[in-house]
């Protein structure tokens, strides 16, 4: 969508001062807001809730759509899940996905690499064009699909084997070559390498929460696909995990495009270049900059779910 025209005000919004969010499954607005008198309202910088990155130059300006959604519509028997989905995903940025629980947005990134064909009672209409092509069609191998296109789960998941052959399955299911060189160099990208150097050999079970998420970061990226989905990576990590989490997904971002599903918007304000806004009933509402999205959302629902009026 188009962003609303920059004013002079641009960088300050009428907010909720408190900040909060809840994610429950109901995310109707309980009121209609309206503008209080001028000289009674408390204008705050959304820096103050939300910290969005200032540093626009070292930002892609304009991207190569990666991936695009038309018209996508996800039904699980007779429940919809997904409405009239469109959009196009910037490529070698990141992508956040929001919005209140069951609005869709873990479904949309299931789409995305057909994770929907494992549920039998998933049926998706529409188009998702990865490379020019429908990954829908019926010529299209979706094991091929997700050595292109990976996926990190919201709870670390490594297997019962050693680190090293936690990263080398990543490579074997997709029938590639497994030379430590490659499974050193998925470790050093997911940026655990210098954590477990010399012990490679040792379980993938006895690391720490935030080495197992890392860890199972380096098996998706090691067949080297194109894109990196990523639901709730951080929602079971500690702080100081989740700060390396993010460290990791900027770096991420310079090789792969990263679309990533979050409920937490500061976490999304802080590491994403466009926002995707998802409500209840599985609609799209907004899709914008992340700094358009927080600053100045174009639609009101947007605006009363950021500022915590419902959600």
């Amino acid at each position: 969508m188009t962003p609303t025209d920059p004013s002079p005000d641009r960088n300050q919004r009428r907010v909720a001062t408190d900040g909060g969010v809840s994610t429950t499954d109901d995310a109707e607005s309980t009121s209609d807001p309206t503008e209080a008198d001028g000289d009674s309202e408390k204008l705050v910088d959304v820096s103050s809730s939300f910290t969005v990155s200032d540093d626009d130059e070292d930002r892609p300006q304009a991207a190569e759509t990666a991936i695009e959604t038309r018209d996508l519509d996800v039904y699980y028997g007779d429940e919809q899940a997904l409405q009239s989905v469109s959009m196009e995903i910037p490529e070698k940025q990141v992508t956040a996905l929001i919005g209140p629980s069951g609005c869709g947005k873990s479904t949309f990134l299931r789409c995305l690499n057909r994770m929907n064909d494992l549920i039998d009672i998933a049926n998706v209409d529409g188009e998702v064009r990865f490379e020019g092509k429908n990954i829908y069609d019926e010529d299209v191998d979706p094991v091929a699909l997700r050595r292109k296109i990976g996926m990190v789960f919201q709870q670390p998941n490594p297997f019962p084997k050693s680190i090293y052959d936690n990263v080398a399955f990543g490579l074997e299911v997709q029938d590639e070559a497994v030379t430590d060189e490659t499974v050193r160099r998925a470790l050093e990208r997911a940026a655990l390498l210098e954590e477990v150097d010399g012990r490679l050999d040792e379980s993938g079970l006895e690391l720490s929460g935030g080495q197992q998420q890392r860890l199972c970061i380096a098996r998706a990226i090691a067949p080297d696909p194109e894109v990196i989905l990523m639901d709730e990576p951080a929602s079971a990590l500690d702080p100081v995990a989740t700060s390396k989490i993010e460290d990791l997904i900027a770096d991420l971002s310079e090789e792969y495009t990263v679309i990533i599903v979050t409920h937490n918007m500061q976490q999304a304000a802080r590491i994403s270049d466009k926002t995707a806004v998802f409500l209840t009933g599985g609609e799209l509402v907004e899709y914008d900059d992340t700094k358009d999205i927080f600053e100045n959302p174009d639609n009101q629902r947007v605006e009363d779910y950021i500022t915590g009026k419902f959600g």
